[in-house]
């Protein structure tokens, strides 16, 4: 299959629903994600609706994501760590380089690492701003 370039919403649509098919099924984050995702036809186009914003700067997406992450690693018991931040960019970049090439594809890869990074710190500072409110 030849790589196509990302270009409209029908590629990232594509992309999120590749990249999630793999999540769901990954031993280290299908099993988070299947335990608090429980309508994926909804959350995929959410997630899309999030790429789109990002990749195209078309505002469609209006959520937090930030909360939403603290909130997911609160529902584990503060269990989530560099191991499934490092895992989801790993199959992130997988996935984009099986199907797709150019430079907002590459622009996707930067992203995805930035706003993981920007959210596991995140999530580890509420999680230690939580400990310091029970003290």
């Amino acid at each position: 299959m030849a790589k196509r370039k990302i270009e409209s919403r029908e590629e990232v649509s594509l992309l999120v629903n590749t990249f999630y098919s793999k999540v769901r099924e990954e031993p280290l984050l299908g099993p988070i994600f299947n335990k608090i995702i429980t309508d994926w036809e909804t959350h995929l186009e959410l997630l899309t609706d999030f790429w789109e914003t990002n990749l195209f700067f078309k505002r469609k997406y209006f959520g937090n994501p930030m909360h939403a992450h603290i909130e997911v690693d609160k529902k584990m018991g503060g269990k989530i760590n560099e191991l499934h931040f490092g895992t989801w960019i790993n199959l992130w970049h997988e996935t984009i380089d099986e199907l797709f090439e150019g430079e907002t594809a590459n622009i996707a890869k930067n992203r995805a690492r930035n706003m993981g990074t920007f959210i596991h710190l995140n999530v580890f500072n509420a999680r230690n701003e939580g400990a310091q409110k029970e003290q």
